[in-house]
């Protein structure tokens, strides 16, 4: 399913997922090209949400494939329904009907589709988001691009059976291993990173409707600092500035300081490691002293 690069654009824009363009321009080949979208960044930059939002915009169904160390065929693919097998052997005996043969079995009605197939046999054309490839073994990400590449998939007691609608693929990965040449090569690749202060302030006023623009500024010139700190294990994500700025519209807050921000550190920094390195290296006076040097923007951190 192509979409025209505009109407791309501006869907976006609608759904509030705000992006630069070149961004846009690798989506929009992906969906044209019907080449999967490899997204690698770090955790919390939107990787995942753009799956989601394609799903949105497409008004198609998303389809989940989680990916984990250990991840195989069964969990990914396909397995057997075994226990109503067994139950249907039982109920034949039971009835002394004729025996039955192992292609009654071994048929539709006792597959059970996991999300690769699910997405191969969709009547529509479905959003299929494998989320974290990275986490997966080496020879599971082999098996995948194999699937990638044709769409198509192989089951022994029923042949081969290809893709009805070839799925928009996003895969998504945090860097935690290096990637086979094998599977880069089958994708289009896309790098996010951390918004900078002034498109992080857009985010929060789409997602945030009714917060005061000051306290939007704000909000994204502390997380901003909180993610130059190179020694925390995990900086703060988009997803925790939302809730960090809902919060502070809830407790009816115009201004942000460094004791406020102390006082909800646990919505931004999430492990004790992290919260100790603020009040050591940053602090209410390091953050004070952020907040002092300009009013809605700026020329910090390289806005306006």
């Amino acid at each position: 399913m192509t979409i025209p690069l505009d109407e791309l654009r501006k869907s976006f824009e609608q759904v509030g997922y705000i992006c630069d363009e070149n961004t846009v321009l690798t989506v929009f080949l992906a969906l044209d090209l019907q080449k999967p979208l490899l997204i690698e960044g770090a955790p919390g930059v939107g990787k995942t949400e753009m799956g989601k939002v394609l799903a949105e915009i497409m008004k198609t169904e998303l389809i989940r494939l989680q990916c984990y160390e250990g991840l195989d065929e069964t969990k990914a693919l396909y397995e057997w329904n075994y226990q109503r097998q067994l139950l249907r052997i039982q109920m034949n005996r039971a009835l002394e009907e004729e025996q039955i043969h192992e292609e009654d079995l071994f048929s539709d009605q006792y597959l059970l589709e996991r999300p690769l197939l699910k997405a191969i046999r969709s009547e529509m054309t479905a959003v299929l988001l494998i989320d974290e490839v990275d986490k997966c073994d080496p020879e599971f990400e082999a098996f995948l691009f194999e699937v990638l590449s044709d769409f198509q998939v192989s089951i022994p007691e029923l042949g081969t059976i290809p893709a009805k609608k070839i799925p928009v693929v996003v895969l998504t990965s945090n860097n935690e291993r290096e990637l086979s040449d094998g599977l880069k090569r089958r994708c289009l690749y896309l790098y996010l990173d951390f918004p900078d202060v002034e498109k992080e302030v857009q985010i929060i006023k789409a997602k945030v409707p009714g917060i005061a623009e000051r306290l939007a500024w704000e909000t994204a010139r502390v997380v901003a600092r909180l993610r130059q700190q190179s020694d925390l294990r995990k900086k703060p994500s988009i997803a925790e500035t939302l809730d960090w700025a809902r919060a502070l519209v809830s407790l009816n807050r115009s201004r942000i300081d460094g004791k406020l921000v102390a006082d909800t550190l646990n919505l931004l920094l999430k492990t004790r490691a992290d919260q100790q390195i603020f009040r050591q290296e940053v602090g209410v006076d390091g953050i004070d002293q952020v907040l002092a040097r300009g009013g809605n923007g700026g020329e910090i951190y390289g806005c306006r």
